[in-house]
């Protein structure tokens, strides 16, 4: 297969699942699933500001969730995200420092 090719098929299979989390599973929560698999929406949408910076294109955390999410950060919590229970919050914790790293104080 042909580099060209190859970035087309990868591409294509970030859409659906971006598709797939942002329309067909809503309401799967980002806590579960980074409790679960170690990344999230949030990841996903770090990882394209990630992308865009590297490629000389500048994009704050916002603009890149927003881009991602198709929707501002407030509008997607008020529509979609629920509390998460003190265990959640925990796991959440540790998985979120194995994963990401951990976050400034």
């Amino acid at each position: 297969m042909d580099k060209q090719t190859q970035i087309e098929l990868e591409a294509a299979a970030f859409r659906r699942l971006r598709q797939h989390l942002m329309e067909d599973r809503t309401d799967v929560q980002n806590i579960d699933m980074m409790n679960l698999t170690g990344f999230c929406r949030n990841c996903l949408s770090r990882w394209y500001q990630e992308a865009a910076n590297e490629r000389g294109i500048e994009m704050g955390k916002s603009e890149a969730r927003e881009s991602f999410y198709g929707m501002t950060m407030d509008e997607w919590k008020a529509k979609y995200q629920s509390d998460a229970s003190t265990e959640k919050q925990a796991a959440f914790k540790t998985a979120f420092e194995e994963n990401v790293g951990r976050k400034p104080e």
